[in-house]
């Protein structure tokens, strides 16, 4: 369940009939077998109109049947652990999925059906995804870890990724006269479907764009992203170079975009680092030597110090800039939880790291921006650096990311262990 309903596409299905039905000789003949559990051809054909209809960027026969393979496999995984949907856990989840289209779900189902849909299809769709998301849970959940260092590495990765504010599109407008909607609407979605290069979506543009820039292949100069309108920003930012937009319905046309570059700026702060550090005053560079050579970490220098000296000891967590520069320098060589010696004069200061983080993850005072299915967050001050994920948001991206590569190895694992023939 991890493509959301597109209106879109259920217009184009609609009003154009993509989808034709299939052949009524042997419509329910089996087209293969998954464990002696038959599909048919005719529930190939009914997937293949639902895909189309909830946007799937793959709508074939092929993809159709090979998602009903899957679908028969995460059931029979579910049975064999003695996993049941119940009729409030499968209700729940047709409404889930209908609440994406601002529907519940019998006026979802309602659609459907005038797209030539049987109820089941949705019923048996949202079944399967609801017992494998049990199937997971049960077998996988205990297996997922996320260490401290992991979250650390994301974090520091987000913070450092620049603030995308430039880009380059290209565009194509597709005119729409009242009554031919469909067709316009149809003709982008093949356009887009087909996963354009930068010339090909120039071609595009040159034979069905209706506006000036469609003599330049629809290239339009560096825009900043604040001009573009609100509601396109997301779609826009979503992309990566070398893509493009689903269908955009606008009123007299259907527009796609096609993001040549991105450019953007560093987040203020990103580069500035916060240390925690350790510093104990010596009597001689010997001393503070030989102290350091057998200190293994910030809490163990209390340890190899003893009782006297650790009183002396002084701890801090300060930005880069309030560090003396001596100090400083010997701690841009160490690693956190080593020590080092900076001589003061006849005497000498042992510094131990304990950490270094982004600035910008150290800020006490944030407000936090969530990104939806991603998990991604971060803790810093919306005025500076918008964006950032939480700690914790970082920790449930890496979750995610972990589980449903687990879950897809699982799947894979059932595919192979299975005995899938066709007739």
């Amino acid at each position: 369940m991890r493509h959301f309903l597109s209106g879109i596409a259920l217009a184009a299905v609609m009003a154009t009939g993509a989808i034709a039905p299939a052949s009524a000789q042997n419509l329910f003949a089996p087209v293969v077998y998954v464990n002696d559990s038959a599909v048919t051809r005719y529930e190939v054909d009914q997937r293949v109109r639902f895909l189309q209809v909830i946007g799937a960027p793959d709508a074939t026969p092929q993809a159709a049947e090979q998602a009903l393979i899957d679908d028969r496999l995460r059931i029979q995984a579910a049975r064999e652990i003695g996993v049941e949907v119940s009729p409030e856990q499968l209700q729940q989840g047709l409404e889930e999925f209908a609440g994406r289209a601002g529907l519940d779900a019998a006026s979802f189902t309602a659609q459907l059906e005038r797209a030539g849909i049987e109820p089941g299809v949705f019923r048996d769709f949202v079944e399967a995804g609801t017992a494998w998301r049990q199937v997971v849970r049960a077998r996988l959940l205990p297996q997922i870890e996320i260490s401290d260092a992991e979250v650390d590495q994301a974090l520091q990765r987000a913070i450092e990724t620049p603030v995308i504010d430039r880009v380059l599109l290209s565009e194509l407008i597709i005119p729409a006269p009242p009554g031919q909607e469909g067709q316009a609407l149809a003709l982008a979605e093949r356009i887009a479907a087909s996963r354009p290069t930068e010339a090909q979506f120039a071609e595009a543009a040159r034979q069905y764009s209706a506006v000036p820039s469609a003599e330049a292949g629809g290239r339009l100069e560096m825009l900043a992203l604040d001009n573009l309108a609100p509601s396109l920003r997301p779609i826009v930012t979503a992309l990566q170079p070398g893509q493009v937009t689903r269908p955009l319905p606008v009123e007299g046309a259907v527009v796609l975009f096609f993001l040549r570059d991105a450019q953007g700026t560093m987040r203020p702060g990103a580069q500035e680092q916060v240390l925690e550090y350790l510093t104990l005053p010596m009597a001689s560079v010997t001393d503070a030597a030989s102290l350091a050579a057998r200190t293994r970490g910030c809490d163990d220098l209390y340890v190899q110090a003893g009782p006297e000296a650790s009183a002396r000891v002084q701890r801090q967590t300060v930005s880069q800039a309030q560090i003396p520069t001596l100090i400083a320098t010997r701690l841009a060589s160490l690693d956190a939880g080593e020590a080092g010696v900076v001589p003061t004069g006849a005497a000498a200061q042992l510094v131990v790291l304990c950490s270094r983080q982004p600035a910008l993850a150290a800020q006490a005072d944030v407000a936090t921006t969530a990104l939806p299915d991603d998990g991604v967050e971060a803790a810093v001050p919306q005025s500076e650096a918008p964006g950032i994920p939480t700690r914790e948001a970082v920790r449930d991206q890496l979750f995610n990311t972990k589980i449903n590569a687990a879950a897809d190895g699982l799947l894979a694992d059932l595919r192979a262990d299975a005995v899938i023939r066709r007739p």
